[in-house]
Formats: structure tokens, sequence, C-alpha cells
């Protein structure tokens, strides 16, 4: 198959285009914009693949996103290319109504344009995969409730809200045109190649440099965690296999909350780092709470029975086994996340961007 993926140097997307390459014989196009959390260093070593191809686009740039379409002449796109971050969405909202929403708008419509040229069989077996999240459904009252595919939207933050509306142009466009699509909804990912900012990583490198590891509130905030390389193989388990206009939950079956995360990613240090930082003798002395977030949802928790009885998908990581492989990635691969701490890793970006 020929298969684009937008925002293809971002965290799950470039685990989707590794897990593509390594894995089938379907040739790849990124199409990243490299905004600051898209990373070429993340695809270390496949850029010479016969199978990947990069493209540096803008998913608003429609007629370019046009061009590029009718050019490779995709079996399947799988949308990634989205902000995703929910603290830099309250402090900036804009950027995400922009290329969660416009930018969907515009590869859907580049994506009409392109599958309405195809024969009959060729539009059959097109695919327009949307990869979203469960944040677009709020948060749970009760600890026996779960997120399932008919659960009601309510997103919370800027973040969730502009991602709960390109879900619904996916809908109105397959409903509407008959554009062959899928969505996806995922819990939390972590794993390898993921930027710093977010409370996984963040936490591992701050404990390394003996600086504060920082929880909202109390810390009881629940999230339901996926190993993004499970992820990786659920999404191209359902772009292969998933039917028409179905929406289908992936999660990882590990709720656990924000403080037994960092609790747990202090063990693992503690176990692993025998000399530590500013001569402290528990990486839990750091842990600090600090004020919660505006409008932070209390627990997500995802019922992903429907992806494990219709495609026999479930994930293979628990997440003991994930975090640590986790953990151990991030102490063995300094130098990816360090560029990014120093800002070096931009050089690549700007200097593409000046070619």
């Amino acid at each position: 198959m020929n298969i684009i993926i937008t925002g293809g140097a971002g965290f799950i997307g470039s685990s989707v285009v590794r897990h593509l390459i390594d894995a089938t014989n379907d040739n790849v196009l990124n199409i990243d914009k490299l905004t600051y959390a898209g990373n070429l260093a993340s695809l270390a070593g496949y850029e010479d693949s016969a199978q990947y191809q990069f493209a540096q686009i803008d998913i608003c740039d429609q007629a370019q996103l046009t061009k590029t379409l009718f050019d490779f002449k995709p079996d399947a796109i799988m949308h990634l290319a989205a902000e995703s971050h929910v603290d830099r969405s309250i402090d900036g909202p804009a950027a995400f109504m922009q290329t969660n929403i416009i930018g969907t708008y515009n590869l859907l419509e580049a994506s009409k344009a392109y599958w309405l040229t195809l024969t009959a069989k060729q539009q059959q077996n097109f695919r327009f995969h949307h990869i979203s999240t469960d944040e677009v459904y709020g948060d749970l009252d009760s600890p026996e409730d779960l997120f399932t595919e008919k659960t009601s939207y309510q997103p919370s933050s800027p973040y969730s809200a502009s991602k709960a509306a390109s879900d619904h142009l996916v809908r109105a466009w397959q409903r509407t045109y008959g554009l062959p699509t899928i969505i996806t909804n995922c819990s939390n990912n972590y794993g390898p190649y993921h930027f710093p900012e977010k409370l996984i990583p963040l936490v591992i490198i701050n404990a390394l440099h003996g600086k504060p590891l920082p929880i909202y509130g109390t810390g009881q905030q629940i999230r339901d965690w996926l190993y993004v390389e499970d992820h990786a193989h659920a999404l191209v388990t359902v772009m292969k296999q998933g039917n028409i206009g179905e929406t289908y939950n992936i999660g990882g079956h590990n709720e656990k909350t924000n403080l037994e995360v960092v609790n747990s990613i202090c063990d693992i240090l503690n176990m692993e780092i025998t000399e530590k930082p500013n001569a402290i003798k528990d990486f839990k002395k750091l842990i600090t709470y600090v004020e919660d977030r505006p409008g932070h949802d209390l627990r997500y928790a995802i019922d992903a029975s429907k992806i494990q009885v219709k495609l026999n998908w479930v994930p293979k990581e628990t997440f003991e086994t994930g975090l640590r492989k986790t953990v151990l990635w991030y102490l063995e691969n300094r130098k990816w996340w360090q560029d990014i701490l120093d800002g070096s890793y931009q050089t690549e970006r700007l200097g593409l961007q000046g070619t």
C-alpha cells in the first residue's frame, strides 16, 4: 500500500512510521509541518529506506496537500498531525483551532478531491483514518464507568474541544460525501521519543537533573496508559482491517493515578541510578505538588473490548513492562532529549526549511 502519515515526525506518528517500515512492505509518505514537537531525529536510520519519503507540509495548506495526494496516490491516509498539549491549549488556543479543526478540514477536502478521481474499486478500498483522543469524552464520575464508542462528547479543554470538532468533521465527510473514514480514540500514550513537556519524560528528565517533579493538585487524576508501540500496531490494524464509518477505542488496560505513575518512575530510577544528583537518596523526595490546571479532568478509562473482539487486538505491554522500557530508553538515549532541551534539534528543521 501507499500510505500517507500526517504528523509522522511526532511522538505517535513516528512510531507508526517505524512500525510500517519494520513490519510491512508498505510505502510511507510522512507529511509534517515540523512544529516544535516534530523531530526527524525520531526517525533516524529510516530516512534512507526505499519505503520512506518525507514532505514538509502544513496541513492547513490545502493546495499543497491536494497536489501531494495526486502525486503520491495513497491507498490510505492516517491523520495524526495535531496540536496536542493541554497546557499549551489553555495558554494559546488559536493554534489548536487552526491545526486541529481547519487543518483537518483541509485534509478532508484534499482527500475527497483525490478520492473522487479513483475507480470504483479504488474508492472502495481507500481509507481515511483519523486518529483522535479519549479526552473528547470529558471525564468519568464513577470508578466503574468506561468510555465506549457510544459515549457522548463532553470536552473540557480547548485541545479536547478542537479534537472533538475534528472528529465531527470526519464523520460528516463520510456521511455527506461517502469518503471512507475510520476514527480511533486512544488513551494516554507513553514510550520512547515522547516530547519532554509530557508527564512521564518530564519526570524522568527532571529527576536526572535533581529538579522538582511537579504533580498537579493531589495527583489523584486517573489515566489509562497505552504504550506507544502497542498503539502503533493497533492503528495499522484498524487502518487495514477496520470497517468504514466505525469508531474504535484503543486503551492500554492500565489505570493509574498521576501520583502512582510518578512513584513508579522514581522506583525504577532508584534502582538504576546509583549516584543520584544533589546527594538525594530517594527520587521521591523531589515530588512537588503544584496548583491544579483549569478544567482538569479527573478520570479517563477506555473500554477497548470492541477492537479486541472485532479486530483481535490487545496490548502486549503491561504498564510495568512498558514503563521500565520507557525509563531505560531515556537513560540510554540522552542525546535525543538533550538536543531538544538545548534547542539544537531545531537546527535540522531550520536547515530543511531553508532548502
